[in-house]
């Protein structure tokens, strides 16, 4: 029995564009390029436009069934929540599709597909290059922008340096940012905690996150040193967790320790 598809696009999209990009879908395995390690990404140019395709990693068996009964896949999530980011007036890539498919109502593969973004950086090289220019003009920026989440009820579990995709606007020299991997997200009133953790997962660097602090303390009317120390605390915990969780998997997997990160 074959995989029965299921897809759903923006209702902006022609039927020559859905034609061109199911064709796109059931070829992808013989598209070229691709790049990614659970998940495989192939910039694709359909009808003059560049679109990214997002495949994600065939889940085991036990995500199976919850994909298929109990939450939706992460394909259907990405494109849901991208198209609530826009309605909220935050950037993300334009939503175009989501695909699925499934073999005895259990999920097999999925695919997200969105307009390929080309960004100027992400909040990743701030971390690599201590001398990256305008860098605290930058951190000042995308810390309003947080702010600007939060204020709207947006939770970001996946805030991290790679998400960010960040362009400079040349006429105005400010920063405009743009949220990629939306599967993970909740969107409900944040308390000043969750608030302050949504911060964690993105630098270990100490003085990037006083800088970070020392601007969503202004926003937040909380006390700088406040803000800072639960902001740090809370960064430290969790880079201790997860260079314990790699030194564990470097143990168990010995003969591929130098590939786990």
């Amino acid at each position: 029995m074959k995989n029965k598809e299921f897809k759903v696009f923006n209702k902006n999209i022609d039927k020559l564009n859905i034609d061109l990009i199911s064709d796109a879908i059931l070829n992808f395995k013989n598209l070229e390029g691709g790049f990614g390690d659970r998940n495989i990404i192939k910039i694709v140019e359909i009808n003059g436009k560049a679109l990214n395709i997002k495949a994600f990693k065939i889940p085991h068996l036990i995500n199976k069934i919850a994909y298929s009964f109990f939450r939706k896949s992460k394909a259907n999530r990405s494109f849901e929540y991208a198209n609530t980011l826009l309605k909220f007036d935050v950037k993300t890539p334009n939503p175009i599709a989501f695909f699925e498919y499934k073999k005895f109502g259990i999920l097999n593969r999925s695919y997200y597909i969105s307009e390929q973004l080309t960004c100027d950086f992400t909040y990743r090289e701030l971390i690599n290059d201590d001398n990256f220019p305008n860098s605290e003009k930058i951190l000042r920026e995308f810390t309003q922008f947080t702010f600007g989440l939060h204020e709207k009820g947006i939770n970001f579990l996946d805030h991290s340096p790679g998400n960010t995709l960040i362009k400079k606007n040349e006429d105005t020299n400010d920063y405009s940012f743009y949220l990629v991997d939306l599967n993970r997200m909740k969107f409900q009133e944040m308390t000043y905690d969750e608030r302050i953790k949504n911060f964690a997962k993105l630098t270990s660097k100490k003085e990037m996150v006083r800088i970070m602090a020392s601007e969503y303390s202004k926003l937040i009317g909380i006390e700088e040193s406040k803000v800072f120390n639960e902001m740090w605390g809370l960064t430290a915990a969790f880079q201790k967790k997860y260079h314990d969780k790699v030194a564990l998997k470097r143990k168990i997997f010995f003969w591929k320790r130098d590939q786990i990160r």
